[in-house]
């Protein structure tokens, strides 16, 4: 059945947490019929919200009916596995498709899965997902890693979804996360520090973030059009050791923010274009005890 499939395949979320319900409401605006919403008992609440929006069946435990064509489990990464073998038992698997959502693991999470008779895939879409904002996945890169027949029928979603399908190797896929991780979550742990510095300037965290938005702004849109040689600026580009050394000085107060300067600065000393090398790293050398 998967080689012939020319429908679109109707879906099952297992999971309906922030990705999975992006994913679903999504997946609805493209044309993809939701089937059915399997959740905890805990998080009956919203699952029958998202359930009714999608006119989707809402499951749990025992009710569990698993009758679409794809069934694609959205749990946390830790649960995967324990999933896939709580589901192995509900119903044949044979000519189903299987898909999870992880960046850091393979489709090998799925292996009782694929046993079974179902083919499996990890696709997994390049974006963040937080309480209160549910993103688009237009334009989002989805990596993607698993059995042919299951690749295929995800890279058809992915366009459907105006999203930008690649393969990646299972062996890469802790490398793969560990890039999201400094693209978003590492990011605002950066920003945070950010207005630690701030305070120490006579800013509150709140009036830090206002004023910073505009120069974040601009630093993304540099980096996306111009690349992060030309997009680089400030002290290190003009090789200006002393106001390093008084930037330095001051994070004293802050130790933790002084190592993420460091160890910042000395990666745009090795990776970027800066003036007066030597006395820049002769600058971090001083002020890093």
């Amino acid at each position: 059945m998967l080689p012939a499939m020319t429908r679109k395949p109707r879906i099952a979320i297992v999971g309906p947490g922030r990705l999975g319900t992006a994913l679903a409401l999504d997946l609805n605006r493209a044309g993809y019929r939701i089937s059915e919403i399997v959740a905890r008992k805990l998080s009956k609440g919203k699952s029958s919200l998202l359930a009714r929006k999608l006119r989707a069946r809402t499951s749990f435990g025992d009710n569990v009916r698993l009758d679409a064509d794809l069934i694609w489990v959205c749990v946390p990464d830790r649960e995967i596995a324990a999933a896939a073998e709580a589901l192995s038992h509900k119903v044949d698997w044979k000519g189903k498709l299987v898909f999870h959502s992880s960046g850091a693991l393979a489709s090998q999470e799925l292996d009782v899965l694929r046993r079974g008779g179902a083919k499996v895939a990890a696709i997994h879409p390049m974006m963040t997902f937080v309480h209160g904002a549910i993103p688009s996945m237009q334009g989002v890169p989805f990596s993607v890693e698993g059995d042919a027949a299951a690749v295929r029928v995800a890279r058809g979603i992915v366009r459907d979804l105006s999203g930008e399908e690649f393969r990646i190797r299972a062996k890469n896929k802790a490398a793969y996360h560990a890039w999201g991780a400094f693209a978003s979550p590492l990011l605002v742990a950066l920003l945070v520090s950010a207005e630690q510095v701030a305070r120490a300037a006579g800013l509150k965290a709140t009036e830090a973030r206002k004023k910073m938005l505009p120069i974040l702004k601009q630093t993304i849109e540099n980096y996306g059009r111009l690349g992060p040689a030309a997009a680089f600026s400030g002290p290190l580009v003009r090789g200006d050791a002393e106001t390093v050394r008084k930037h330095l000085e001051v994070l004293r107060r802050i130790p933790d923010a002084k190592e993420i300067y460091l160890a910042l600065s000395r990666t745009a000393v090795r990776r970027l274009p800066v003036r007066q090398r030597r006395k820049l790293e002769a600058a971090l050398r001083q002020t890093s005890n």
